[in-house]
């Protein structure tokens, strides 16, 4: 796992669209532009800013060599908070084989170690149990509920949230 560059764009492109169907269930909705190698360069080279200024950033998830998906850091708050947003995303053949699960693990290893953050929170939809599973193994804890949280699939959906503390 390392952090995303704008040369990652034709690979995320291509994931993107082999999973588009895989992942319409969970994914916000997104123009077509998305889906394109120049719709994830400007998105790569906003990730670069982003992550510059410390607000979000976004680690590729290898295997053997091939992009299977991303754990993304969102919504970076200092001061006091020291907290952020954890999100991800793992291709339909990589499911299952724990990749979710140890590519957020590091990443709040990261978020801990390096960026310094007391807590991260994560919310799944509610039927969501894969994605449940890989937080309840990394420490979180369910801390809520929140009705109509996202834009998903289109329409206002439900979720679960989640927390882990990193620092005792």
């Amino acid at each position: 796992m390392r952090p995303a560059r704008v040369a990652d764009a034709a690979d995320m492109a291509a994931l993107l669209v082999a999973q588009r169907s895989f992942m319409a269930p969970f994914d916000p909705p997104r123009g077509e532009e998305f889906y394109t190698v120049e719709g994830q360069r400007r998105e790569f080279e906003q990730l670069e800013l982003a992550a510059l200024a410390g607000t979000r950033q976004r680690f590729l998830i290898r295997d053997a060599g091939t992009l299977v998906g991303w754990v993304s850091v969102t919504n970076v708050v200092r001061g006091p908070f020291r907290s952020a947003n954890l999100g991800y995303a793992v291709a339909q053949e990589a499911n299952g084989r724990g990749i979710a699960t140890s590519a957020v693990r590091e990443i709040l290893r990261m978020s801990r170690d390096e960026l310094d953050l007391h807590r991260a929170q994560a919310a799944t939809l509610p039927h969501n149990a894969a994605s449940q599973r890989v937080l309840e193994r990394n420490g979180f804890e369910r801390i809520g509920f929140a009705p109509r949280y996202l834009q998903i699939a289109g329409r206002w959906q439900d979720h679960d949230l989640f927390q882990a503390i990193l620092h005792d």
